[in-house]
C-alpha cells in the first residue's frame, strides 16, 4: 500500500509538473529523495534506479498532450506540413545536447542540490518571462534558426529543475511568437522529444529474463501512467489558460521557495 501511495504521489507530480512552468523532473527528483527518508520502500528503490517509473510516467503525460493538440498534430499531414522541418530542427539540440549530458553525467541529473539550484534559476526565467513585451508571431511562420534557438532552450531542460515548458515558452517569446503559439510550439516540440526518450529507455521496462515488466512492478506502472495522464490533461488545460492571460511568471513563486526550501533541508542532511 505505501508502494502504491509513494507511486500515486509521484503520478500526481509529474502530471502537474511536467507542463506548469515548475520542471517535472527537479520535483520528481526532490519527492523522490523525501519519500525514500520518511518510508523506505525497496520496489519504489528498484523503479527509481532503472527509470522505469520516470519513463511510464512521461509516457502518460505525452498521452496528454496528444489529447489536447490531437488538431494541431492532424494539421501537420495537411495544411501545417511546413512546422514538421521545424520540428525536426527544434529537436536536434536535445538530441545532441540533452542526450550527451545524459549519457556523461546521469548520476549528476538525480543530485538534489542540482534540482533545486536549477529550480531557482527557472523562477528566474519565469520572471524574464512576464517583463516580455507581447509579441505577434504564429509558430507556423517561425524560422529555422528560431525553431533551433527553442530547441536549445529545451535541450538544458534535461537538467533537473529547469522547466521544459518554461523554457520553450520562454524561448519561443523571445523568438517573436505571441503567448498561444509559443505554447503550442513548445508542446508539438515536446513529442518527439518525450517519445524519443522513452524509445531510447525502454529497455528499463522489461525484465532482462522474462522481457515482460517485474511482476511486483506492473501495477504501480498502470496507476502511474493513467494518473498522470489525466491530471497532465488538466494542467496543460490550466497552463493555456494561464498563458492567455499572460500569468505564467507567477510560477516563479513557486519556483523561489520549494528551491530554497529544498536547499535548506540538504544541507541541514534532512535529504540525500
Amino acid at each position: 500500500m505505501a508502494d502504491l501511495l509513494n507511486v500515486l504521489i509521484l503520478a500526481i507530480v509529474q502530471g502537474i509538473a511536467e507542463f506548469l512552468p515548475i520542471s517535472s523532473s527537479g520535483h520528481l527528483v526532490l519527492l523522490g529523495s523525501l519519500l525514500q527518508t520518511i518510508n523506505e520502500s525497496p520496489a519504489l528503490q528498484e523503479l527509481g534506479e532503472s527509470a522505469t517509473l520516470e519513463i511510464i510516467l512521461h509516457a502518460g503525460t505525452l498521452g496528454s498532450i496528444l489529447v489536447i493538440y490531437w488538431r494541431h498534430i492532424l494539421n501537420l499531414l495537411s495544411r501545417d506540413k511546413a512546422v514538421i522541418p521545424l520540428l525536426i530542427v527544434g529537436t536536434i539540440p536535445a538530441a545532441v545536447i540533452g542526450v550527451g549530458i545524459k549519457l556523461a553525467f546521469e548520476s549528476v541529473l538525480k543530485s538534489t542540490p542540482l534540482a533545486a539550484a536549477m529550480l531557482l534559476l527557472t523562477g528566474t526565467m519565469l520572471i524574464v518571462l512576464g517583463r516580455l513585451k507581447p509579441r505577434s508571431g504564429d509558430y507556423q511562420q517561425l524560422s529555422w534558426k528560431g525553431a533551433l534557438a527553442v530547441g536549445t532552450f529545451q535541450a538544458f531542460a534535461i537538467l533537473p529543475g529547469i522547466s521544459r515548458s518554461g523554457s520553450t515558452i520562454l524561448g519561443g517569446r523571445l523568438m517573436g511568437l505571441k503567448n498561444e503559439d509559443s505554447v503550442t510550439f513548445s508542446f508539438l516540440l515536446a513529442i518527439p522529444a518525450i517519445l524519443g526518450a522513452t524509445v531510447l529507455t525502454a529497455k528499463d521496462l522489461l525484465d532482462p529474463e522474462t522481457g515482460s515488466p517485474p511482476d511486483n512492478q506492473a501495477m504501480l506502472l498502470i496507476v502511474g501512467a493513467v494518473v498522470s495522464f489525466v491530471v497532465g490533461i488538466v494542467a496543460l488545460k490550466w497552463l493555456i489558460g494561464w498563458s492567455r492571460l499572460d500569468r505564467l511568471h507567477w510560477f516563479a513563486w513557486w519556483c523561489y521557495p520549494v528551491g530554497v526550501a529544498a536547499l535548506g533541508l540538504w544541507a541541514a542532511g534532512v535529504i540525500a
